[in-house]
């Protein structure tokens, strides 16, 4: 079995770890564009077309899923991107958990970039899946470029800035971006508050890489001993995991697997 997930850059990390977990005999492909990162700023047309080429890089290594391990490229590419790799390869697309984080009740807090903070997309799942609830709205410009490079200065600063623009009160934050989850404690130790309730942070990462094995009509577990490859593509060039990845704990339990080089 061969799973492959795309993104502008390391925020794959979180969703690829999770299938990791989920089925380690799992042969993964990587494959993200730090040639032309950051997608955000770029128009949806631009988008798309970055977009389908990190697909079409990925699926010459043919995958069985093909995971868009990216908010933003859901938001604006998914149709594309299974129009053309459809019913060939399935494509499955990254969802900010607002549903699940609304429905514990209280207030909640959506941290995301910039160019989906506000945008139809996000706000039509709060219509959906939030209406009742409490929720506000919080950008975060830069945490992702902070991630990215595994900034720790800017990321220490992008986290306090964002943490300041949300309520004190809140019960759940919705992490809208990929790159977010691979900080998520960081953000959480920021936003708790002494004597409320432990905060609830929603990632996608875990639902995502379940839904991509249903897809291919699998269940997690594997036999024992699973051996398992690792194929990293940069902008379409194989290559090794990059040093950044390696800050984080998702990127150290994948760098654990062989590479397909």
């Amino acid at each position: 079995m061969k799973i492959a997930l795309m993104d502008s850059g390391i925020g794959l990390l979180a969703a690829a770890a999770a299938v990791r977990r989920l089925r380690p005999d799992a042969d993964l492909v990587l494959s993200s564009d730090p040639d032309g990162m950051p997608w955000g700023p770029r128009t949806p047309e631009d988008l798309t077309g970055h977009a389908i080429a990190v697909a079409d890089a990925a699926a010459a290594h043919r995958p069985d899923a093909l995971i868009v391990a990216c908010n933003t490229a859901s938001v604006h590419a998914l149709p594309a991107l299974r129009a053309r790799l459809e019913p060939g390869i399935p494509v499955i697309g990254t969802v900010p958990a607002i549903k699940p984080a609304a429905a514990g009740g209280g207030r909640v807090a959506i941290w995301a970039t910039p160019a989906t903070t506000g945008s139809p997309y996000q706000r039509d799942l709060i219509a959906r899946f939030a209406q009742d609830a409490d929720v506000t709205e919080v950008p975060c410009p830069g945490l992702a470029d902070a991630v990215q490079y595994a900034d720790e200065q800017a990321i220490d600063e992008t986290v306090a800035a964002a943490a300041a623009l949300t309520p004190p009160d809140v019960r759940a934050v919705v992490l809208g971006c990929t790159h977010y989850e691979l900080v998520a404690e960081r953000i959480r130790a920021a936003l708790q508050r002494p004597g409320r309730p432990p905060l609830v942070l929603h990632g996608s990462a875990g639902a995502v890489a379940a839904q991509a094995l249903r897809r291919i009509g699998e269940l997690p577990g594997s036999g024992p001993a699973p051996a398992s490859t690792l194929t990293v593509l940069l902008s379409g060039r194989e290559e090794r995991l990059p040093r950044a990845a390696l800050t984080y704990a998702e990127g150290r339990l994948l760098a654990a697997v062989s590479p397909a080089l």
